[in-house]
Order: structure tokens, then C-alpha cells, then sequence
């Protein structure tokens, strides 16, 4: 054999036992690209009279949830008296059995912001809180303008808000009570209708720039809305946007706006607000919305005013089906899936919640009052406010 071809023999030898080898190998495979996640926020609105019990345990609940942030959508003190649980503090109950009530009154006027401040937004600390103003937070002697000076800077202009404020407007240097941000896909629309139970012309053609905006953006997938009181024609007309002309008009003209992108341009659109001290889903099922002459779109709604405040009667002759919860305290979870839509559920809060959740300022007791009283079940009133949609000429 010529020695030319043994080495050629050796080589091709070798090179079978080395694609055998390399076969027998187990090879690396790409990464299984992980699951797209989805994530959790939380909302609720109205705190005011018992708010000092309840919140703390709303902060440990949506912690414990692992929420990206809590919306708390107005009124977080009543103003127009002291607070139930304001008066029942250690620092504030002497004082209040010795002082006269005009200047008891004026403690608390000076007082009652940072008091709301300390026992119901610090126990989220350190998760981020978005502030919508309720009709509590202008109530006389109360102000819109006291109000900004107040929470200002601190809610409405934080590095987030105002970068996002800026990108939109870059004229826009000063904050204001209505304002976004996005995340994930999803744009939240805090709305102010604190005063005139509406929203003035320069809101409204904020907030249409705004969801046009998200129509075009195709990274947009969702637009949540929040505001204290309802758009109008809901289940809760009685007492929401219903209660001026101007509520009536300038929310019909979000309602469409927001109909207009969930059926041209695709969005997920959902409604937040509270102002009503219960927790009701579905709450633009109304023969108004359900009628094509006024849009024909029932968007998803809720009412979730159940952060502490003086509990009302659900209103009467609710349709079948609607969920619903009366008497009790709680908050209501987001889950967004990774496709933009949201699950929403109302989370019950019990009297040993408030417990483990209290500050050293409440006893049992108290708390006891507030879960049983606030008020008494057959005490409860349905407060209808002014006269409903139908009944005006906007």
C-alpha cells in the first residue's frame, strides 16, 4: 500500500470517529424565551371618616398583591367637618371635648391634608401613589388653588408626570390635576372633576389630544381612565358627572372619545372612578349607553369608592348579573396580561385587617365603630345628589 494512502486512510479515520463523537455530543440549545408576564395595580377611592383604619390595610393588601403602584381617586378628608377618625387620635380627642368648634374646626382645616398624608398614603411607601382630587378636596373653605399647593408638586410634578407632561407639551412647565403616564403598553389617564362635578374646556382638549395620540401610537394597547366622579348615564347617575350641565357635556364627550378608541383604533379601554361609597362593575349598562343614537358601546366600568368613607346604599334595580358590594370596605386589583387586557376584582377588607394594620393612634374599639357603624347598615342613604342625566338639558 502506497504510504500516501495510509494517511489518507488515518485521516478519514479519524474524521468518522470524530463526527461520531461530536453526534454522540449533546449540542446546546437556544433559551426557551421566558413566559411574557402579566403584572398588578390597585384603586379605590373615597376615604374619608374612617380612611385611617382602612388605607393602612389597603397598603398592606396591595404590598402583599405585589401591585406596581396604588390610584387613590379622591376625597381624603371630608373638610366640611372633622373626620370620625381625625377626632379620635390621641393629639386631636382632648381638644376636641375642651375647644369650641369653631376653633376645633379651624385645627383641622390647617391640619386635615397632612393628616391624610401621613396615616394613608405613607404605609405605601416605598410604592409609587397617583392622586386624583375628589369635590371633598374644593370644598369650601377649601380651593382648587389649595388644593395644587398642597399636592402640587409632590403628585403632579414628579420627575415621571412631568417628563411625560414635557415629551407631550413642551409648553407644558406648569402641573396640573389631570395628567398620564405609561407603562407597559398602558396608558393611564388621571381626569380632574373636582370642581362643577366636570371638566373644563382646557381638560377636554387635553384629554382628546391625548387618546388620539394613543390611537396612532401602536405601542399603546390600553387606555385606563380614572376620575373621582362617573361619567355620566352610569348605573350611579345620581351621584356623578350627572350633577351639572357642564359635567354632562364635557363627560359625553370623553365617553365617545373613548369609544372611538376602543372600536377604530383597538384599544382596551377601561373607566375608573368612586365618589359613590360602594363597589358596582359595569356600571355604563344603561339603556343610554346601550342605545345606538348615543353610541351603542357599553364600556367597562366600575365604581370602587370603598376606602373608608361614610358607606351609601347601592342604587335600586340594578340589572342581572351586575357585581356588586355594599357595606364593606376594600379596593379593587388590575391584573394586565401581556396583551393589554386587564382583569379587574374587589378585594373585601375585614375588621382584622384593620387590626394588624393599625397605627398606634386607634384602638380596637374604634375600629370595631367603624366596620359595624359608618354608617349602621339600616342607617345607610343612597345619596342621589342632583337631579339625574335625563332630567337636564346640557
Amino acid at each position: 500500500m502506497n504510504p500516501s494512502n495510509d494517511s489518507r486512510l488515518v485521516i478519514l479515520i479519524c474524521c468518522f470517529i470524530l463526527a461520531c463523537v461530536v453526534a454522540a455530543t449533546p449540542q446546546p440549545q437556544p433559551p426557551t424565551p421566558a413566559p411574557a408576564k402579566t403584572w398588578t395595580f390597585a384603586v379605590s377611592g373615597d376615604s374619608r371618616n374612617c380612611g385611617n383604619v382602612v388605607m393602612p390595610a389597603i397598603a398592606a393588601a396591595v404590598k402583599k398583591d405585589g401591585a406596581s403602584f396604588y390610584w387613590h381617586l379622591g376625597d381624603y378628608r371630608a373638610i366640611y367637618t372633622p373626620d370620625e377618625d381625625y377626632t379620635a387620635e390621641p393629639a386631636h380627642a382632648k381638644a376636641a371635648k375642651t375647644e369650641d368648634a369653631e376653633a376645633y374646626k379651624a385645627e383641622y382645616l390647617k391640619l386635615a391634608w397632612d393628616d391624610f398624608l401621613s396615616h394613608q398614603i405613607s404605609p405605601f411607601a416605598p410604592s409609587p401613589v397617583y392622586l386624583a382630587p375628589g369635590n371633598h378636596e374644593t370644598m369650601p373653605p377649601k380651593t382648587h388653588a389649595d388644593f395644587m399647593e398642597e399636592f402640587g408638586e409632590r403628585f403632579f410634578n414628579t420627575p415621571e408626570l412631568k417628563a411625560q407632561r414635557l415629551k407631550d407639551d413642551p409648553h407644558a412647565t406648569t402641573p396640573t390635576a389631570y395628567y398620564h403616564w405609561i407603562k407597559e403598553g398602558v396608558d393611564f389617564i388621571s381626569l380632574d372633576n373636582s370642581l362643577d362635578y366636570a371638566y373644563d374646556p382646557g381638560q377636554v382638549k387635553w384629554l382628546l389630544l391625548t387618546i388620539q395620540r394613543d390611537e396612532k401610537n401602536p405601542d399603546i394597547k390600553t387606555i385606563v381612565v380614572g376620575m373621582h366622579e362617573a361619567l355620566p348615564d352610569s348605573l350611579s347617575a345620581g351621584h356623578s358627572m350627572c350633577s351639572s350641565n357642564d359635567g354632562i357635556k364635557s363627560g359625553r364627550e370623553a365617553y365617545r372619545a373613548l369609544v372611538h378608541a376602543q372600536q377604530t383604533a383597538h384599544k382596551h379601554v377601561y373607566v375608573l372612578a368612586s365618589h359613590s361609597h360602594f363597589f358596582l362593575d359595569n356600571i355604563y349598562n344603561t339603556p343610554y349607553w346601550n342605545d345606538p343614537k348615543n353610541s351603542g358601546v357599553v364600556l367597562p366600568g366600575w365604581v370602587i369608592g370603598s376606602a373608608g368613607a361614610v358607606r351609601y346604599k347601592l342604587p335600586p334595580d340594578l340589572p342581572p348579573g351586575t357585581k356588586y358590594a355594599e357595606h364593606t370596605y376594600g379596593y379593587m386589583t388590575g391584573i394586565v396580561s401581556p396583551d393589554g387586557a386587564i382583569a379587574f376584582d374587589f378585594h373585601s377588607l375585614d375588621e382584622s385587617a384593620f387590626k394588624s394594620a393599625k397605627s398606634a393612634d386607634y384602638t380596637d374599639s374604634f375600629i370595631e365603630q367603624c366596620v359595624a357603624n359608618n354608617p349602621p347598615p339600616d342607617k345607610m342613604k343612597w345619596d342621589s345628589g342632583d337631579d339625574p342625566c335625563q332630567e337636564k338639558k346640557p
